[in-house]
């Protein structure tokens, strides 16, 4: 049996197609189960609904910009075994965003509706950083992940600690973006340099800040 062939026009119906799926339908997910099925709802107060609703949408809309720049990445990248290691970490991060999204409806929230903004921006993000070449496509990967475990760090401290259900779900976010780091490291990610990482730090400020209310 031979693979197939794609050709350029077959690959931008499959970018098309993921982002429809990431952002208006339901991307294709792993086996795992949603770890907030293991446990009970709390009783919260209304105002830790509210914030923890608010930091699961940033959530949800990171995991809509890591979509986009995992697809970006694996449209350009050179070597198969890295395009390979871009697409299954991708379909890692569907379970985030599916995880997330339900998350937000049982906190009586939406997800955020800048959602086509940040897959697009991240996707062309992705794709420039694959066509620098594989090296600093991962090393990229690594950093943005890095900087998405802090971000979980910090909401993990905000949330209230009753709210079992979110606290189940970051956990779990926290564990496999810390695994994507490194498998990206180890797959011959170089280290950015800082004006690199901190431009990063600071485009994921502006994104966290708006997700937050609208």
């Amino acid at each position: 049996m031979h693979n197939r062939q794609y050709s350029p026009l077959d690959k931008l119906i499959q970018q098309l197609d993921a982002g429809l799926r990431t952002v208006f339908g339901k991307p294709p997910l792993t086996e795992r189960p949603n770890p907030a099925d293991r446990e009970t709802e709390s009783d919260l107060a209304a105002t830790d609904k509210v914030l923890a609703g608010r930091l699961m949408r940033i959530n949800h809309a990171g995991e809509v910009s890591a979509q986009g720049l995992y697809q970006g990445q694996a449209l350009t990248a050179r070597l198969p075994e890295v395009r390979e290691k871009m697409e299954r970490a991708a379909l890692e991060e569907n379970d985030h965003l599916a995880w997330c999204e339900q998350r937000c409806k049982e906190l009586g929230t939406h997800t955020s509706l800048l959602s086509p903004f940040w897959y697009a921006g991240s996707l062309s993000i992705g794709a420039i950083a694959g066509l620098a070449g594989d090296k600093w496509s991962l090393g990229f990967v690594a950093e943005t992940e890095h900087q998405v475990v802090r971000h979980l760090d910090s909401h993990m401290a905000q949330i209230n600690p009753q709210d079992k259900k979110s606290h189940a779900i970051l956990a779990q976010m926290k564990e496999d973006e810390a695994q994507h780091a490194t498998t990206a490291l180890h797959a011959g990610g170089a280290q950015l340099p800082l004006p690199v990482k901190t431009l990063m730090g600071l485009t994921s400020k502006v994104m966290t800040r708006a997700a937050f209310w609208i």
